[in-house]
């Protein structure tokens, strides 16, 4: 399946609303961390190791939050830990308002959407229009079920506004990373979920397509007013203009948390990394360097 689309289908974009998912009480808080820690076993010293050590943390409907930290912070750990791969030591987890395990969130994946760092390897002839429409079913044996004329003028449109209007009937493994990325966030986006999680989605990526992705991601704030996002990323520059809140980690401890101008400043992020940083914001956007000389 994912033949080619045809001329006609690649210049016609429905004229659609965004839908985000209908639900009868909208949850106070996306994502709620108290006094979380994780620990994992260190073969080599046979022991249990911290990952996250008491970590409190909310995100509401609508924030959009950056994990912040140098190599083995944790940014990977708390993403984890939201989508129910990583199991809390101690500490509770709620997510979209429901505790992880309990009646109607016993599979994160049906109300967040996740997009890694390494694009995923998906059948190699599906199109990417039909990369999208799979994220409604979720699997490639069940892509006939739950299709609509209205799910996919869905696709096309999320398409459209990633930017990758272009690609509609382009095979899949035929494009970049970049594009990749964008047409997985389609995909992610088409169940409607309340929170995305991104996980260095710009690793690898040239500097247009860093851009375009970005460009993608800060038009989701416009689009989904409710939904909430977390991108986890080692560089300010990385982080698109419409981040609200940051959160900086290091050796499994917060740092710093809140109001993304309060948090990433010149005292915080030296204190996060380890060096002396000096921070420059302009036109919405960060970029950091060490300062120069000061470096042991």
């Amino acid at each position: 399946m994912g033949g080619g689309t045809s001329a006609a289908q690649r210049r016609y974009v429905p004229d659609l609303p965004m839908k985000p998912r209908s639900v009868v009480t909208k949850p106070d808080t996306a994502i709620e961390f108290t006094d979380v820690s994780v620990r994992a076993w260190d073969v080599l010293l046979s022991e249990s190791i911290s990952l996250l050590e008491q970590v409190n943390w909310i995100v509401r409907p609508g924030e959009h939050w950056a994990l912040v930290g140098p190599n083995g912070a944790g940014k990977t750990t708390v993403l984890g830990t939201v989508a129910g791969r990583k199991i809390p030591s101690a500490g509770s987890v709620r997510v979209l308002g429901k505790s992880i395990g309990s009646p109607g969130m016993r599979d994160p994946r049906e109300h967040l959407g996740f997009i890694e760092s390494t694009p995923k390897a998906l059948a190699i002839r599906m199109s990417s229009l039909d990369v999208v429409l799979n994220g409604v079913s979720g699997s490639v044996a069940g892509q006939g079920r739950r299709r609509t004329q209205e799910t996919h003028n869905q696709a096309i449109l999320l398409l459209q506004r990633l930017g990758c209007a272009d690609l509609l009937g382009r095979r899949y493994e035929d494009c970049s990373q970049g594009e990749r990325q964008r047409i997985l966030i389609a995909r992610a986006l088409i169940r409607s979920p309340m929170l995305l999680l991104l996980d260095e989605p710009t690793t690898g990526l040239d500097l247009e397509s860093r851009e375009r992705l970005l460009q993608a991601v800060a038009s989701l704030a416009a689009d989904w007013p409710d939904l909430a996002t977390v991108t986890v990323t080692h560089r300010l520059e990385e982080l698109a203009a419409t981040t609200t809140h940051a959160m900086l980690l290091r050796a499994g401890s917060i740092v710093a948390s809140g109001c993304v101008m309060e948090t990433l400043t010149d005292v915080h992020l030296s204190a996060c990394f380890g060096i002396p940083i000096e921070i420059d914001y302009q036109g919405g956007r960060w970029a950091a360097r060490a300062r120069a000389g000061q470096l042991e």
